[in-house]
């Protein structure tokens, strides 16, 4: 049994934003504690309170104070650990000659056209064996760990086909440092094997899921929901039986067009909406009136050179937001939270609190998790990050992310 005491100058616990289901918050919500104490207990958290209100009686059950470990974290700032909540972590081969064809003006569906874009990507993913995508994705997941992702979402999506899925969902769930929540993606694009949506559609449905859910590879599923891709009334009926069969549904929904997908995947209780940047005024209120979270993806509108999500409506209107990089090799190819959170300030005019708690608990939120992550409160996982600054140095200078240490289920997974 694993038993610990943190104590801390200073503690954020955002209590009070999990109680606003991470809506509406305020400076106030991150609840900050001074002279604080955390105790755990098999990596969940006891009790937590300023440190003068703690009673050693509290711990007789588990062998008093002598049976715990004691770690001083005095000097440092404390944080919920962040949740990185899409993600596109398993991939061989890089696009960096896209990047300079769309400096030059094509656009990311004429190079998709060219063959390139997610196909491209597709090619050399198939190509690669199983220990060398490992090898690739666990060291990104360790840069996300570096800078205080305990918890990571990680999507296929860039085999196309039976093995290859199956290939990058193996993968994932043998990533090592924070918790890995694997997505499938199959339906990401069309893969040149088959000529029309529907068929492949199929393929998917009848040999595909059934394998992944048989081998408790994933439990979600994601879907590109936009036009070139994925938007049928085949493709509903393809999320409605994955539904059936179990599996949580979240989409990349309206990225590069508005088509009704909001309203779509809001009907199906999508658990979350991601990127949602062609939001129609009734699509915001949908969406601040649900349950799901809208998962706002900012490097990718900074890299496609394309307008950002209203971000400052959807949360006026009461909407629950996350914040992830979107990390992939195309659109995104940044792991880099500093950017993803100046970004959210600068273009999307959010607050410093709006970016921290979009980064924690909407991030969880956004895969189910809030229950266990994304703040810091009894009965909840003990992940906490340390900073060598003050809270108003977070997210203001890219680049500058002094995390000095990680904490996932109450034990140093990360010290820099």
């Amino acid at each position: 049994m694993a038993l610990k005491i943190f104590d801390f100058d200073e503690l954020f616990t955002f209590k009070a934003a999990a109680a606003r289901d991470g809506r509406r918050v305020s400076q106030k919500d991150l609840s900050p504690l001074k002279s604080a104490r955390l105790v755990s207990v098999d990596g969940k958290i006891l009790w937590l309170g300023p440190k003068k209100q703690f009673k050693a009686s509290l711990l007789k059950p588990w062998g008093g104070v002598r049976a715990f470990e004691q770690v001083n974290l005095s000097g440092f700032l404390a944080l919920p650990a962040f949740v990185e909540c899409h993600s596109h972590l398993v991939f061989a081969g890089s696009r960096h000659g896209e990047f300079e064809q769309r400096n030059q003006g094509v656009s990311y569906e004429q190079i998709a056209k060219q063959g390139g874009g997610i196909i491209s990507t597709v090619k050399a993913t198939r190509r690669a064996s199983e220990s060398e995508l490992l090898a690739l994705a666990q060291e990104r997941a360790i840069k996300f760990l570096s800078q205080g992702v305990t918890v990571l979402e990680v999507k296929s999506g860039y085999g196309l086909n039976q093995s290859s899925e199956l290939k990058l969902l193996k993968v994932a769930g043998q990533i090592q440092g924070p918790q890995i929540v694997p997505t499938f993606l199959g339906a990401h694009a069309l893969p040149p094997e088959f000529s029309d949506v529907d068929s492949y559609l199929d393929y998917l449905e009848q040999k595909v899921l059934p394998l992944v859910k048989r081998r408790g590879l994933a439990q979600r599923i994601d879907i590109f929901w936009d036009k070139g891709y994925f938007h049928s009334p085949r493709a509903l009926k393809f999320l409605l039986q994955a539904q059936k069969m179990g599996f949580a549904i979240c989409a990349h929904v309206d990225q590069l067009h508005s088509l009704g997908g909001v309203k779509s995947l809001l009907e199906l209780a999508s658990v979350s909406l991601d990127h949602v940047v062609q939001l129609t005024d009734p699509d915001i209120t949908r969406i601040a009136r649900s349950q799901s979270t809208a998962v706002l993806l900012p490097g990718a509108d900074f890299y496609l050179r394309m307008k950002y999500p209203p971000a400052r409506r959807l949360l006026e209107e009461g909407a629950r937001c996350a914040l992830a990089t979107d990390f992939n090799p195309g659109s995104c190819p940044t792991q880099d939270l500093s950017l993803i959170g100046v970004l959210a300030r600068l273009e999307m005019k959010m607050t410093l609190p709006e970016v921290l708690v979009a980064y924690t608990y909407g991030a969880a939120a956004a895969l189910g998790l809030q229950a266990d992550f994304g703040s810091l409160e009894v009965g909840k996982s003990c992940d906490f990050v340390c900073f060598n600054a003050g809270l108003e140095e977070l997210f203001y200078s890219v680049g500058h992310h002094p995390v000095k240490g990680v904490w996932h289920r109450g034990q140093q997974v990360y010290a820099h």
